[in-house]
């Protein structure tokens, strides 16, 4: 009997006094440690980019406060792309572009520098009364157009696509007269054909919640910019804009008369950030949620307003930069590659005292970019788990490739993140390996990233809708709820 109690005390100490142990323990007994991924279907799906159509047959609207959403592919089809690979390569030069303003954004806020102090370029917004100097740039580059929505502008209220990208505070479209203006899927908005445009004067506290603007005759000018050459300038002011069967009157907008960007289509892009000019501050709500559906489908999904979290949400902390607000932080605590979880420091996702550091959710970014250490010991671990699996030649950022040409379905590490609490959402194999070309080239879906800024990237969002409670400070996710 003593000896009974003896060994069950040597098992109680030896496993209370390796708690990284028992941990990862606990973890491979809760986390399915491999997943399915169908390959036939995911090349399948890349062998006609230009076929994508929008698709008429899209589920109902739930709510009268939501919209419709669509990916870049089913507005803008795959005319602009000869195949599969050259498309691929395509949405990853957008998405470097989209990762870098994101970093200079903050480096800006960071070190205390205004954009109203960055020397401007020559890029100009001519009228008949004066110029206005645009300086680098852009919240274009900001919203490269992964996704977009239908919005009504004006009264009466006209159709228009626009991007929606929770990266920007500011609301803004192209309008006529166009300075410098790109291609978009509609006309020009005509401010002169709607009874609801009224310009903003210098003095009101929408003008004044600008980061960057001028006064030219009382009337309030904005500028959006970052740095990568793309910018959006012109008049500031009040329109109304129809979301779902809801018309909100006095929406702050930018009036664009001079604009270049990457996401040629849209006629503009609708903020979702957490700014006091984004479209959640304005409609004064207290939650968002949107599901991005797979960017090589045609199916649409909802952007909805004012929603609850689903009661089966994976729930995280959503956290603030007091340097910048328009970004989402998430507290993240782990990652885990096969059911356990890599060696890296809790403190490694965390956001430190000068706002530096900590991982945003991002619906303009593609791939997930972690700094280069912990990408490093995924991608390792994921290599080890794979290792049975043909490599192939990388690809642009991606490092870690595979040639399933001969494949037809596979099983590969589970790919999850960790939350507070012990709460964790597991990715679908297909929100990490994905096909590159029509041939079988299938590329890990994460990227490293030299600065202190992690993102949470739309493709491993695909599938899952995200809600931002933001009365709460609470992110959740819930898979397959498009």
């Amino acid at each position: 009997m003593s000896s009974h109690r003896s060994l069950l005390f040597f098992i109680f100490f030896f496993l209370t006094s390796h708690s990284s142990v028992l941990s990862r323990i606990l973890l491979e007994t809760s986390v399915t440690t491999t997943s399915l991924l169908n390959v036939a279907d995911s090349i399948h799906q890349t062998k006609n980019p230009s076929s994508f159509k929008l698709n008429q047959q899209e589920e109902q609207i739930q709510s009268p406060f939501s919209l419709k959403l669509h990916s870049r592919a089913s507005v803008r089809g795959g005319v602009e792309h000869s195949d599969y690979k050259s498309l691929t390569l395509a949405r990853l030069d957008r998405d470097t572009a989209r990762v870098k303003s994101l970093v200079t954004r903050l480096d800006l806020a960071l070190n205390n520098i205004s954009k109203a102090d960055l020397k401007p370029v020559t890029t100009m917004y001519t009228t008949d009364q004066e110029d206005i100097e645009a300086p680098l740039i852009s919240g274009t580059t900001q919203g490269s157009g992964e996704y977009f929505t239908r919005v009504g502008i004006g009264n009466p209220a006209r159709e228009v696509y626009m991007v929606l990208d929770t990266g920007s505070d500011v609301n803004w479209l192209q309008c006529s007269p166009c300075a410098d203006c790109y291609h978009q899927t509609e006309p020009i908005f005509e401010p002169a054909s709607s009874s609801s445009y009224q310009p903003l004067s210098c003095e009101t506290s929408q003008c004044k919640a600008l980061e960057v603007s001028e006064c030219r005759n009382a009337t309030c000018l904005y500028e959006v910019s970052y740095g990568d050459g793309f910018y959006t300038v012109g008049d500031f002011a009040t329109e109304t804009l129809t979301i779902g069967s809801t018309s909100v009157q006095n929406v702050a907008v930018g009036c664009g008369h001079s604009n270049e960007g990457l996401f040629v289509g849209a006629a503009g892009l609708l903020g979702l950030g957490g700014g006091l000019l984004a479209l959640p501050s304005q409609l004064n709500t207290s939650s968002f949620s949107y599901c991005l559906v797979d960017r090589d489908s045609d199916s649409a999904s909802t952007v909805e307003f004012g929603t609850s979290l689903p009661r089966d949400a994976v729930e995280a902390p959503l956290l603030r930069n007091h340097q910048l607000d328009t970004f989402y932080y998430v507290g993240l605590t782990g990652i885990s590659v096969g059911g356990e979880l890599l060696q890296i420091p809790q403190s490694s996702f965390e956001m430190d005292e000068s706002g530096s550091g900590g991982i945003i959710i991002d619906s303009g970014t593609a791939v997930t970019r972690l700094q280069t250490g912990i990408y490093n010991s995924l991608r390792d671990s994921f290599l080890k788990g794979t290792s049975d699996l043909e490599k192939a030649n990388g690809v642009a950022m991606f490092d870690t490739c595979y040639n399933l040409s001969t494949k037809t379905t596979i099983e590969v590490p589970t790919v999850a993140f960790h939350f507070p609490g012990g709460k964790m959402l597991a990715l679908p194999a297909k929100n990490y390996m994905i096909p590159v070309d029509s041939v079988g080239t299938f590329c890990l879906a994460f990227a490293p990233t030299a600065s202190s800024l992690a993102i949470i990237g739309n493709v491993q969002q695909q599938g899952t809708r995200v809600t931002f409670d933001l009365a709460n400070s609470l992110i959740g996710f819930s898979s397959n709820k498009c």
